[in-house]
Formats: structure tokens, sequence, C-alpha cells
């Protein structure tokens, strides 16, 4: 079991025994919310380098946690979410379910999406947009052509050696 499911105020907890389950209305889903304000497939929770994360399914009235709205996000233990108006936590231990580390991203990034940007990007660490990364030419049919940038001249070396007087 990867943690519980736990309702706020009343109510049994949902054991958490796949990396993946379905939260809403619909009998298919793993988490069966029996309520009108919860949509059929409501949400989604994710296992992921052992953090749990809650993703929107489109859904109506949407998911909270900690009491801001989100459509992605990472659920730390014990934090309160709610499902439409229903509150939960999930109790879980991420040192249990395989965390190593640092803690992982804020938001859960499926496949294709990690490899869209370089590492660089992903750790904050790309530079901005400099002089040099501006294209040359028209920018727009009223603006001059630009010229090319140039490097800036290196400064000039002395030799010290070419200034020796030898008699």
């Amino acid at each position: 079991m990867y943690g519980e499911l736990v309702p706020v105020g009343a109510g049994d907890p949902f054991p958490l025994v796949k990396t993946e389950v379905t939260v809403g209305r619909h009998k298919k889903c793993d988490v069966i919310l029996n309520y009108p304000n919860v949509s059929g497939k409501h949400c989604k929770l994710v296992l992921n380098e052992g953090y749990w994360y809650i993703v929107d399914l489109q859904s109506t009235n949407g998911v909270k946690v900690n009491g801001r709205k989100t459509v992605n996000c990472r659920i730390d233990p014990n934090v309160p979410l709610a499902v439409s108006t229903h509150g939960f936590k999930i109790e879980y231990s991420p040192v249990s379910n395989g965390a190593k580390g640092m803690m992982p991203p804020s938001t859960l990034q499926e496949e294709g999406e990690v490899m869209s940007e370089s590492l660089l990007q992903r750790a904050g660490l790309e530079r901005k947009n400099t002089p040099e990364d501006v294209p040359v030419g028209k920018q727009n049919e009223n603006e001059p052509e630009l010229a090319p940038l140039m490097p800036p001249p290196k400064p000039s070396v002395k030799d010290f050696f070419s200034e020796l007087v030898f008699d």
C-alpha cells in the first residue's frame, strides 16, 4: 500500500494500492465519490518519485491543494486537498514510496513534456536573450534594417619582449 486517501471529517479512508488512481463519480473509477458536484472522471492521483500528485481531468468543479485551485500539483503528506468541495488528505511516507534525494518538481510532467526543454531550462540556468541573439535584418516593414552585431575588439596586448633592447 502506498498510502491512504483520508476524508476530512468523517468516512473511511481509501487505501492507495496502485501508483495511479482515478477519482470520480463513474463506477469505473478506483475511488468512487457519489456526489452530484463530482465529475464522472474528476481527477487522478499519480505516485511519482515517492510523492503523490493530483491531476485534474477537466472536471467541472476542480481540485484544490492546500486551499489553492490547481490542475496539476504535488501533494505533500497530510496537506489538505479538495475534490470539488470534498476535503481529503493523503497519509503516506515519501521515503517508504521510494523518494530519494531532493524533492521532485511541484507539478507532474508527462513523458513528452520531459524532453520538451533543455536541462539548462529545467534548472533555470539558461541565459536570457542578449543582443547577440537578436536576428540581423528587418524586424518588420516599418523599421530600418539592422546592422550585424560585431563582437567587441580584443584589447591589444603588448608583447613584453618586443620592447626589450639588447646592447
